[in-house]
């Protein structure tokens, strides 16, 4: 996990949002260990009791179980509900301001369709390349 931290939030959320981010992005899998308490703690440098609010707001939302003994797993059906919460969330809150700014731009569909698809070749052609 990155070091790195921003003022904007709380460093337990941001942790909560890098494990979210992992798991939407097939990194975490269910049924997949999250890494330990004590590792995340000293490899970001934050105090244990930090990473384990975290890690509680992940097991609240029903995301992670905790396995006595064995540390704290991806529940099944993780991705799903995640996915469905940040499509929400993306559309209530961040779709509103992009389609702001098409608008105010003049932006066509097939502009924006053509610029996408550049993108997404040319992100293909640089993974090839490594």
């Amino acid at each position: 996990m990155d070091r790195e931290w921003n003022d904007s939030q709380p460093i337990y959320r941001q942790l909560r949002d890098r494990v979210v981010a992992m798991i939407l992005d097939g990194v975490l899998k269910e049924g997949d260990p999250l890494p330990s308490v004590r590792n995340v703690a000293a490899e970001s440098r934050v105090n244990p009791l930090t990473v384990l609010k975290g890690y509680q707001q992940l097991v609240d939302e029903g995301l992670v179980e905790t396995r006595r003994g064995r540390g704290m797993f991806i529940n099944s059906g993780a991705r799903n509900l995640l996915l469905q919460g940040e499509r929400q969330k993306f559309l209530a809150e961040e779709w509103p301001r992009v389609y702001a700014t098409i608008q105010r731009l003049g932006l066509k569909p097939k502009e924006l369709l053509d610029a996408g698809a550049s993108r997404r070749s040319s992100s293909k052609a640089t993974e090839e390349e490594r």
